[in-house]
Parts: structure tokens; sequence; C-alpha cells
């Protein structure tokens, strides 16, 4: 079967034909001549099988069939990078047609997304957050709006954007094609679209969600400690040479990734806490090819769309089935062949069940004959908490420190000089308050606490501190 035969417009052939599409993923075949004719669809297909593809083409030409005022279809997904990836696959397959698009996401600036808005384009494909800054404006409208995708559902739902969804389902017209895709069908997913979804056409619905059929997967057990020798010894691999390796946390990601360029493998890091330039750069330099290695955390699991990724490696052990599809999806793509990788410690064996009952097979253990799995390692990406809380600690004295000291310039304050130096700073005879130390008493014999000296009588007398009586009874008497 060919595209031609779903009866695109010319225009769309050619943009088809510029990216060397032969022949139409399952998804497609399925999802497209329902979307075509303007049915509300529910698609549930593994991660790589071409479902940006599914609802973009159907879109298109639906849009090109008759003039609107846009926006006049709207694609929510979940990430920013999600989003840059289907507006780049936008003016691909749009390249020879009038249809126009416009990405909306946070990290950059709002001005040219408001003239997205303010110019009526026909696409706009946004995430949740950002969009709902936008509807605080009167110049964000859908009053045109004609079709509805949520492309990476059950991913937006484990973010937490389901509230935000339904604050941007409030201002959309009721009357609207909806499209619905998700690589997974959790409870929650299946309610929404129920809510969303008039008598829709289901796709794959009851299928078992598990990685694409191309995909080869395997176990390497080790020790949690060795984990980083493991994998610097499986990248002396020539044939790994585009790899997406996955780590639980952000700082995990890190500090693998220092490791890794201590040992002149040339990698770059991937997560929410580099800024939106940093993240684009990085996708960059690895699509390129100027980067081996790409160093994860989920925020890159879940429909980044990149060709060529001849292997992942889970450097931790997933603990959602979910989860592991969707990094594994990351190599494989379109029908491809590739591997995924999971490196497994004692402590992360549960979690591999937890993946082999979801995906209805056992993993092939392997182990590498070289490799010395009882040698100590010195490399720990884990800080003890004892350390972590102590850094923490003497950050926010630091900041404290600052902050008072940048008060302190701000008022053109001047620190009283120490009572022990016993002079002012410029020199000079010393002051009274600095020979005592305090208003009432003498640093050599001190004062107690109303600030009342405790020198012996016949010595020099001061003043008694405010609100004391002149004619307070001597103590001692």
């Amino acid at each position: 079967m060919s595209f031609s035969t779903f009866g695109f417009h010319a225009d769309i052939l050619r943009g088809i034909k510029d990216l060397a599409y032969t022949r139409p993923t399952p998804v497609q075949i399925s999802a497209i001549p329902p979307a075509m004719l303007g049915r509300d669809v529910l698609a549930c297909a593994a991660t790589g099988s071409g479902k940006t593809a599914a609802f973009l083409l159907p879109t298109i030409h639906r849009l090109m069939s008759h003039p609107g005022r846009g926006p006049r279809a709207l694609v929510l997904t979940p990430t920013r990078e999600l989003a840059a990836q289907i507006h780049q696959n936008l003016q691909e397959l749009a390249t020879h047609t009038r249809i126009s698009g416009a990405a909306v996401f946070g990290g950059v600036a709002m001005g040219p997304q408001e003239h997205a808005f303010r110019t009526h384009v026909d696409i706009l494909i946004a995430t949740p957050g950002r969009l709902l800054d936008h509807l605080r404006n009167s110049y964000a409208s859908f009053a045109g709006l004609e079709i509805l995708i949520l492309d990476e559902a059950d991913r937006m739902l484990d973010m937490g954007f389901l509230p935000d969804i339904r604050r941007i389902l409030r201002v959309l017209p009721a009357h609207r094609q909806t499209l619905f895709f998700s690589a997974t069908m959790p409870p929650e997913i299946r309610h929404l679209t129920s809510e969303l979804l008039k008598n829709p056409v289901t796709l794959q619905l009851e299928r078992q969600s598990a990685p694409a059929v191309g995909i080869t997967q395997a176990i390497y057990p080790v020790p949690a400690h060795l984990k980083t020798s493991l994998l610097l010894e499986m990248l002396r691999d020539e044939e790994l040479v585009s790899v997406i390796c996955f780590t639980r946390t952000k700082h995990r990601a890190n500090r693998l990734a220092d490791f890794l360029k201590r040992h002149n493998i040339s990698c770059v890091p991937i997560h929410g806490n580099r800024s939106q330039a940093q993240r684009t750069a990085a996708l960059a330099g690895f699509k390129s090819g100027q980067f081996r290695l790409l160093v994860a955390t989920d925020i890159a699991a879940r429909g980044i769309d990149i060709s060529d990724v001849s292997h992942v490696i889970n450097f931790d052990c997933p603990h959602l089935a979910d989860d592991y599809i969707h990094r594994v999806g990351r190599t494989g793509r379109a029908s491809a062949t590739g591997d995924a990788f999971t490196l497994v410690s004692p402590e992360e064996e549960s979690n591999v069940r937890v993946i082999e009952r979801a995906i209805g097979k056992r993993l092939p253990r392997v182990t590498l004959p070289e490799f010395d799995y009882t040698r100590q390692s010195t490399e720990k990406l884990e800080v003890p908490l004892a350390q972590r809380i102590a850094a923490i600690r003497q950050r926010k004295a630091q900041e404290h420190v600052r902050r008072d000291q940048k008060a302190q310039r701000a008022s053109g304050f001047q620190p009283r000089p120490h009572p022990e130096s016993g002079f002012h700073r410029s020199g000079g005879n010393p002051s009274r308050t600095e020979v005592d130390g305090n208003r009432g008493g003498n640093q050599r014999y001190g004062s107690d606490r109303r600030g009342r000296s405790s020198r012996p009588a016949g010595g020099r007398h001061f003043p008694p501190a405010s609100g004391e009586s002149r004619h307070r009874r001597p103590m001692g008497r």
C-alpha cells in the first residue's frame, strides 16, 4: 500500500516523497482514513510506530480543503522537545502547501508565540502550561478551531497536566474533531477519552503494550557500584555508534556524563534542569553526530523522534513498565531495528519482573566474559545524604552572607570594629564603647544581663544604661 491510495492532495504527496516515505505504517493505515472523514479517533500504538504522521497528514489535508481563520488545529504535547519535533515534521510535510504552523512552549520568549496567535497560523503545537499563559490574554482565541489533537496523552497524565488540559478544553469550541493518540492506555486516560470523544474509531485499544518488534532487548545483571565500569566496557564496542542512556535522576545524569567525558566518551546530558537553549543544542549535537551518547532522564523518553539511534541503555532500570516501553522505543523507530540494554542491580530485580510481566516474556540475561564483576569501584554517582545536607547548609550560609553584605552596601552602613580591637578603623583614641565592649560595663570585668558593670567600687564610673534608674541601690550593699 502506498500513500497515494489515501487520496491526499498532490502538494502533500510531494512533501511525503521528499521525505522518502514509501509505505505507511500500520497505525497510519488504520488512523488516516477515518481522520480524513472527520471522525474522532482513539489510537493506542507502540512508541515509534508513526503516530505523528498519522495525525498530521489528515489534518493538513482537511485544512487545505477549505479556508478558515486560525488557529484551526491545536496539538497538545507533554514536553518542549516533542512540540519542537512535531513542528519540524509539520514544516517538512507541508512544505509545498500554504498551511502554516508554530510551536508554543516554555523556556523561550512569548513574543514570537504571541505573533503566531495574532497572525492566525493554521496549526499550533503547544505544551499545556505555556498555552495557559497565553490564554490569559485576549489575543489567544480558538473561535475558529476545527481539530484538537492530544499526543502522548499518557505522559501528560504522568506529568500532572490533566487539570491544565481540562482548563484548556473549557475555552475550545464544543463542535470539533478530536484525535487522541497514546502509547499506553491507563484507566485515567480511558475516562478522559469518554469525556472528549464522540463515537470514536478505536484502534488497537486492546493490544498489549510492548516495544516494537524490531528491538532486541537484554538484561545485564551487575552490582550497583560497577554500573559505570560496565557501561564504559560496553561502549568499547564500536557498534554502539548512537546511544541514548537513561538515568533515574537529573543529578545522576550530570555525574554520569562527567564520568564518561573524563574517559573520552563524547556525550551530553539532557534533563529538566537544563535551559531550553542547552536542551536544543544537546539534541542538535546528538542528531548531527557531534555527540556519541545522550545521557537523559525520562524527558527524552516520550515522543522524541531521532532517527538512527542504534542503542538504548537503561543505566537505571525504570520502576514502571510504561516508562521502559517509552525508553526503549527511542530505537527501532518506524519499523527499523535497534538494541535496548538494561543494567540491573540486585536491588532492581523486582522492577525487571514487573516489566517482563507487562511485555509478556522473559528477557535474556547477558554477562561480559572479560569484565570483572567482583572488583571494587571508586566511582560513586550518589552523594551520601549527610554530605548532601552539609553542602546545602553551607551553600545557604554563603547565600545569607552575600545577602547581608549586599544589603550593607546598599544602605551605606559601615560595620562596627570588633570590641577587642580598641581602636577605630581610621586610628586615633579608642572610644568608650570600644574600650568597654558594652554600654554599661567593661570588657575586663564584664557586666550583668541588664548591662550593669561588675567593676569594683571606686573605679571609673559610667552612666547607667537606658531605662535604668540613676538612684538605684548599689549592688552588694
